[in-house]
Parts: structure tokens; C-alpha cells; sequence
């Protein structure tokens, strides 16, 4: 408090400095006092300050979440202790500080402590303006600005941002003051909103006018097309084609509740009929599952999340050897029902009341069918109906969910054999199977049983071809496995064959083109990739798995806006919710360079959250940006043993002995690198006998932490020749980064930085955090490189932009 001013004390002109960290009052009381104590010894290590405070020319008072700089020298000195601070507070990502700075009358008092304090209008005004600061920002008093504008040194950073009103009504002309290496260049919120607010107003004026007048001068003429301007409105306000379809579960109405799986079946067949139409975009079987049938089925909801015109839906009774199908047509835009058929026939013409069905939905929609066409919708699977039975009761499971995944493929697997063993050239079974030995490869971690399973996937799948050597799905199932295959080799010609072919035949399938997709990112066609994967989510909306897949392409092409808003949207429509929504947009603050954001988001997420590896890398890297070395090594102690050797991109010990080398602690950096390197050693030809790429680049890193220079980069060299980025652009960017890490950590700093100009400009690929703007700007694996014009360059051309990144 400060005591009664005197009314005869004379007023002075001061230039005055506010202050304040943004977030304080959120932290804890140990972290407020500790931030507190480094922005003092920032701002207390200035040469503004220390000359004005050694002249007496300074009254500095603590506002509780900041300061007070009350300078009685020159108007900008409280400008170039501004700029000091905010260069300083680079090094300081967990400072987020905001400022405000106003020249004006003050009354120079003294408080109950005996101390100098200052009181009045222009201290008052410092902090409105510092009030309307996000973090970063360096914000000026109209006056301020003035007296800047008149001298070259301050005229290019002054950026006039209006006026804006603060506390009591008054209004504030303020400017943004930002240049190379200080301020924030974006426009603060406060402000944005401000302008938001006016627009609106202005724009609900002009827009009362004008909708007045069009009222009066088109109101007759609506009421005559009203009805064709509905209709117009419904299909292209929305986007969606006419000739988009969705078919829906359809109802089991037979007394044994076992024939569920005959029902299913029955709408499977009809669905994938329609699929292979080009003409039409049918939805994937993956996202129509989801909408079972029941009475609070919303027809009109379903369509709009699925982004269709149309949907089917029907029932199926099967009573001995008799069964009655039932399916209607509806649009779903009116509620329309266009077309509804009853079909009651022996067991053995369940296949042509498919073909029937799906043939008379495609006339319905007037869409133009090829012979080709015509003939695979008339085309009946198997003729063995007990084979069938067992391929829809394999086909069932594929949507059950269970925490022994394992357990239901087996199942399947048992399954679809027999239906192979009924029906040798029962082709769509072994396509089925195919695919089931992929995913259980996949779900092992026994390498020999992954690879015996691949072998299967391959037998099924050549069956498959022989049995129907024009089916599209075989020819699916042979690229899903030559994927499997080439992901460790590199070869991956023979995949774009297979999936060439089966494009053919399967235009709307989202596998097909979700496997496209991944092939394009291994082979540098990265917006191909982006579109395969758009195009997929569009005919699989339901799919979180593609979705995530769409999401993890924008982050690796540093698409951060576009991510954003995808993101955004993911998580209105339910594709993604709960942690994950936290752990992926703090993945998204690392990127962009803000780890203060990403630990804030981090902090969210229950520990227990343990269902994804990247997590805890997630985490570890948040805590090791900000220099939060006790943090990085809870991460590090916290981490499942499951995830243990792969969480962090090697053994715990490569993790622990990156934080002691960042700490300055060589002895222990040692010690931790070296028993990482005898863990790899022990276990490498287990856990990377197809990826030799994957362990030489491990040993290289460990290598050049233990100081072994030569090995080091020979290891190094080795990843990058095995795996080079013209063979695999997804992976290959990684083993690249890792050459400048060993580069960079054994002293050669001009190689490390011609390797990081080459990731600089390409997608990030498939390490978690790579090249990003937020790795090479608080990793302290680059502190050795810091500094240097060519590095600083490097980082600069990675900031993200308002727009979209690279």
C-alpha cells in the first residue's frame, strides 16, 4: 500500500514499464515463487536497468504476477528494456510474459515501508494497456508510438492495431511493437475480439437493410419456387451427391436370435454389390455398423453424419428353409421412402434377392452400370449355403469388439477354413482369411508366429486369385500383404499393382485407398497421400482409424492450421474424445514450439492412460523442451514395461542418458548410455531382424553419446544408406535427422547442419518428433549448434506462419 499522496507534490513524467506472466495465479506456490525469481534476474540483468537504477532514475514495484518499471529518463528506455527482456526470454519457454508500456503523470510517494513508490494516470494507463497483451506481446500507449515513429531505429516495428476499450470504458489507441527476435507478431485476442464485435454490429445493420429490401422486392417470387429452392438447397447447401448411399444394418426378425449374423450377412452382400458402381459413393461397411437397428435409429441424423442422400434399410426372418427379406429405399433429405420391396423364397435364393436388391437400388438412382458391373452384382459368392454360413458368421465378428483380439481372430480363422474346406473356390472366404492372418501378424509379438501368419495371408490370397483371378477383393488382399512385406524392405512397386488392380473392380473401397495412401507417403507423394487419405474418410466418416491416420499426415507436412481445424471437427462429430484429444493437440503445441501449452495439455491426461507408446515420447519431450529435467526422468521411471524399450525410440537408459548429457552431467550420461548400448546389444536381432536400419541408427545415437566418434557416424551412415529417403520417404527422413545428432554431438557441427537442411525442407516422416520447429528450437540434443547463422536459418524457416506451415 502506499501512503497519502501529497497535493503539493509536484507531477512527474514517467516512461513506464508493465508486467505481467501469464497463467501465474494457475501454478503451484513452489512454481509461482520460482518463475518470480527467474523473470527477476532477467529483467534485473538489463542494461536499462541497471543504468537508470544506478542513476536513481528507477521506481520498481511488485504487482504480485509481475512488475512495475517506473523509468525518469528517456521515452524509450522502458522500450529497450523491453526488448531485452523478450530476447532473454527465448532461452525461457515456461515465462510466458506479457507487456504494457505508457508514458505519463505520476506522484512520486512513499509507501508504509519506507520505499519509493509512484501513483497517478500514467502508471494507471501502463497497466489497461498491458491488460489487452496475450503472451509475447510488447504493446504501446498511442504516445509511446509518437514519440517512436519520429526516429528509423523504431519506426518499422510500430504496427498500429486501433483502438480498444479497457476498464471503466475508457478507449485506448494502442500498437503492437514487434521485430527480429522480440514481441509477438500476431494481433492480441482482446483486440481480435474487439473488431469481431464491431463487424457485427455494422454488419447486423447493413444486414436488417438489406433483408428488409429483399423482402419486399423478391417475396412473391419465392412464394412461387418455394418449393424448388427447398430441394436445391438440400442437396447443395450440403454438399452431398445425389447418388450417395448408405446401407444400414439390417433387422434380424427370425425367433432364433442366432440368425443375427444371417441378417448381417445379407446386408453386407447388398452393400458391397452397390460398392463396386462407380457411379455411385457407397459408405464402408466399417461406419454403417455403427448404426444398428432400433427405434431411435434418426435416419435424417445418420445420413448427415455420413455425409449420404440415401439410405437402405430392411430386415431379414429366416424361418427353416424359407427366409423373407424386406428393404426400402429412403431419402433421407425428406424422408421419402423412393422404393420398398418384399422378398419371401426359399433359403437357396438368398443370392439373387441380393443381386435384385442392389439392382434396384442402382435403377432408382438412375446410375449408369457397366457390363462388368452388371454381371459382379449378378454374380453369387458360393453355391455351398452351408459354406456361406460360416463366411457371415466370420464376417460378424469383424465388428465385435473384445479386450482378446486375438482370441475373436482365431475364431474367424477357425471359421472361414471351414468355409474353404466346404467350398475350395469359395474366393471372397479366402479373402476374409487372407486379411485375418494379416491382423493376427500384426497382433503377435512373436516375430517367428508374425511371420508364419503372413505366410498364410499369402496362401489365402493366392487362392483366392485362382479361384477368381478377375476378383478385385483378391487382388486387395494380395497388395495388403505385399504392404505387410514391403513396409521392412522398402519394395513396395508390387503393392500399387495389386491395388491398380482391385481398383478396378472396387472404386468405392476405403481400404484400397487408405493402403494407397500409405504407399504415397513411403514414396514422396505426400499430397497424394493427404487426398487418398480425405478421399477415405469420406467413404469410411465412422473410421477412427483412418481419421487418425488423416491427422498424423497433416502434423507430418506441417499442416499445423489445417491439423487444427480437422481436429476441431473430429472432435464435434465423436471421432475422437477423452485423452486423446489432450495427447494429440499436445503433440500439436511441440510441433509448433510450445511446450508451456503441451505439458498444460499433458497435465490432463491421467497417468494411468497407457494405450499408446507415443505418450509417454509425447511427455518425455514436453518436459525435456523446457529443461523440466526431474520431470523428464518421472516420464521416463512412469513409463509400463510394455512400452519400456520402444516409448521413447530405444531402451529407457538411451531416454535417462539424454537427460543427464542436457544436465551437464557426463558421468552419469556415460553410465546410462552404456547400459543402454549392452541392452541393444542383447536384444537387437530379436526386436529388428527386418529393420537392421532401425537398430544401426539406435547404436549410432548411443554411440555418439558414449563418444565413440567413428562408430558413431559409420553406424549412422550405415541407416541412412539402407534406408535412404529416395527408397522411403516416410522413414527415411528420420535416419537422416539421426546423422545430424551424431554429427552434431561429436563436433561436426558444418556436416550436422548440411543433413539438417535436407529434413528442414521435406515432411517429417515417421519419427515422433523429427525435424519439427519445437525439436530444433528447445531440444537441447541441438544446444551445440545454437548460435550459428546456418542453424538459427534452419529453425527460422520452420516457425509456423499464421497461415499453414511448410
Amino acid at each position: 500500500m502506499t501512503s497519502e499522496p501529497n497535493s503539493d507534490s509536484p507531477l512527474e513524467l514517467a516512461h513506464v514499464l508493465f508486467t505481467d506472466i501469464v497463467g501465474y495465479s494457475k501454478l503451484l506456490g513452489n512454481q509461482q515463487r520460482e518463475l518470480f525469481q527467474r523473470l527477476n534476474g532477467i529483467v534485473c540483468g538489463t542494461r536499462q536497468f541497471q543504468s537508470a537504477d544506478a542513476a536513481g532514475k528507477l521506481v520498481r514495484l511488485p504487482t504480485g504476477d509481475g512488475m512495475a518499471l517506473a523509468f525518469f529518463t528517456t521515452p524509450d528506455a522502458p522500450v529497450r528494456c523491453a526488448c531485452e527482456i523478450s530476447r532473454k526470454l527465448q532461452e525461457h519457454p515456461e515465462i510466458r510474459l506479457r507487456m504494457g508500456i505508457n508514458s505519463g503523470p505520476v506522484e512520486e510517494v512513499t509507501d508504509v515501508n519506507g520505499r519509493r513508490n509512484v501513483t497517478g494516470a500514467g502508471i494507471n494507463l501502463a497497466q489497461r494497456v498491458m491488460d489487452c497483451a496475450d503472451a509475447g506481446h510488447i504493446l504501446l500507449a498511442k504516445r509511446v508510438a509518437d514519440d517512436l515513429a519520429q526516429y528509423s531505429e523504431w519506426q518499422p516495428c510500430l504496427h498500429d492495431l486501433g483502438e480498444v476499450e479497457v476498464k471503466h470504458g475508457v478507449r485506448v489507441a494502442l500498437s503492437n511493437f514487434f521485430g527480429d527476435g522480440f514481441g509477438n507478431s500476431k494481433s492480441p485476442d482482446k483486440i481480435i475480439r474487439a473488431k469481431q464485435v464491431r463487424r457485427r454490429r455494422l454488419l447486423l445493420w447493413l444486414s436488417a437493410i438489406l433483408l428488409f429490401l429483399v423482402c419486399l422486392g423478391l417475396g412473391s417470387w419465392m412464394w412461387t419456387r418455394r418449393a424448388a429452392l427447398t430441394s436445391a438447397y438440400k442437396i447443395g447447401a450440403a454438399g452431398i451427391s445425389e447418388k450417395s448411399i448408405a446401407v444400414l444394418p439390417f433387422e434380424n426378425l427370425s425367433e432364433d436370435k442366432e440368425n443375427a449374423f444371417f441378417a448381417g450377412g445379407v446386408q453386407d452382400e447388398i452393400l458391397t454389390d452397390l460398392a463396386k458402381i462407380a457411379d455411385l459413393k457407397v459408405i464402408s461397411r466399417t461406419s454403417v455398423m455403427k448404426y444398428k437397428t432400433g427405434p431411435e435409429r434418426n435416419l435424417r441424423e445418420i445420413a448427415k453424419a455420413l455425409g449420404v442422400s440415401h439410405v437402405v434399410e430392411g430386415s431379414v426372418q429366416r424361418a427353416g428353409g424359407r427366409i423373407r427379406v424386406s428393404a426400402q429405399l429412403i431419402d433421407a433429405r425428406t424422408d421419402a421412402h423412393l422404393w420398398a420391396e418384399h422378398y419371401d423364397r426359399d433359403l437357396t435364393d438368398v443370392f439373387a434377392i441380393q443381386s435384385e436388391v442392389a439392382q434396384q437400388i442402382a435403377d432408382q438412382l438412375r446410375s449408369k452400370l457397366s457390363p462388368v458391373e452388371r454381371a459382379a452384382i449378378a454374380e453369387q459368392p458360393t453355391t455351398d449355403l452351408e459354406a456361406y454360413v460360416f463366411y457371415t458368421k466370420a464376417k460378424e465378428l469383424e465388428s465385435a469388439s473384445s479386450e482378446d483380439a486375438e482370441a475373436f481372430l482365431n475364431r474367424q480363422v477357425e471359421l472361414l477354413e471351414k468355409a474353404t474346406q466346404r467350398d475350395p473356390n469359395f474366393a471372397l472366404a479366402y479373402c476374409v482369411l487372407a486379411k485375418t492372418h494379416v491382423e493376427l501378424s500384426s497382433a503377435t509379438a512373436d516375430p517367428v508366429l508374425s511371420r508364419k501368419h503372413l505366410d498364410l495371408a499369402k496362401e489365402a490370397a493366392d487362392a483366392a486369385v485362382r479361384a477368381r483371378p478377375d476378383l478385385g477383393e483378391a487382388h486387395l488382399e494380395l497388395a495388403r500383404y505385399y504392404y505387410y512385406v514391403g513396409v521392412n524392405t522398402g519394395d513396395l512397386d508390387r503393392v500399387r499393382d495389386e491395388l491398380a488392380i482391385a481398383r478396378r473392380t472396387l472404386p468405392n473401397d476405403a481400404e484400397a485407398i487408405e493402403i494407397a495412401a500409405r504407399i504415397d507417403k513411403r514414396q514422396n507423394r505426400w499430397d497424394e497421400s493427404l487426398a487418398n487419405f480425405e478421399k477415405a474418410c469420406e467413404l469410411d466418416p465412422r473410421n477412427g482409424e483412418v481419421a487418425n491416420y488423416r491427422r498424423r499426415t497433416l502434423l507430418e507436412m506441417r499442416r499445423y492450421k489445417e491439423l487444427e481445424q480437422v481436429l476441431a471437427k473430429d472432435v464435434a462429430n465423436g471421432m475422437i474424445d477423452g485423452p486423446w484429444v489432450q495427447f494429440q493437440l499436445a503433440r500439436l503445441k511441440l510441433a509448433e514450439g510450445d511446450p508451456v501449452a503441451a505439458q498444460a495439455l499433458l497435465a490432463q491426461v491421467p497417468l494411468d492412460f497407457t494405450s499408446y507408446g507415443a505418450m509417454w515420447n509425447t511427455r518425455f519431450n514436453a518436459a525435456l523442451y523446457l529443461r523440466d529435467y526431474e520431470a523428464a526422468n518421472r516420464v521416463v521411471a512412469a513409463i509400463p514395461a510394455k512400452w519400456a524399450d520402444d516409448a521413447l525410440g530405444g531402451p529407457s537408459n538411451w531416454a535417462y542418458g539424454q537427460v543427464a548429457r542436457a544436465r551437464g552431467d557426463t558421468q552419469k550420461a556415460l553410465a546410462a548410455f552404456a547400459a543402454a548400448r549392452k541392452t541393444l546389444d542383447a536384444t537387437w536381432q530379436i526386436r529388428f531382424k527386418d529393420q537392421r536400419y532401425s537398430a544401426l541408427g539406435l547404436f549410432a545415437a548411443v554411440d555418439a553419446g558414449l563418444g565413440r566418434k567413428e562408430d558413431a557416424i559409420r553406424e549412422a551412415r550405415q541407416a541412412v544408406d539402407l534406408l535412404p529417403i529416395a527408397k522411403d520417404s516416410y522413414w527415411g527422413p528420420q535416419f537422416v535427422t539421426t546423422l545430424a545428432l551424431v554429427y552434431a554431438w561429436t563436433g561436426e557441427h558444418e556436416r550436422a547442419l548440411e543433413q539438417l537442411e535436407v529434413v528442414a525442407k521435406i515432411p517429417v516422416g515417421g519419427s515422433e518428433s523429427g525435424a519439427t520447429y519445437g525439436d530444433l528450437k528447445f531440444n537441447p540434443c541441438w544446444d551445440s549448434l545454437r548460435g550459428d547463422p546456418r542453424f538459427d536459418q534452419i529453425v527460422h524457416s520452420l516457425a509456423p506462419t499464421d497461415g499453414n506451415s511448410k
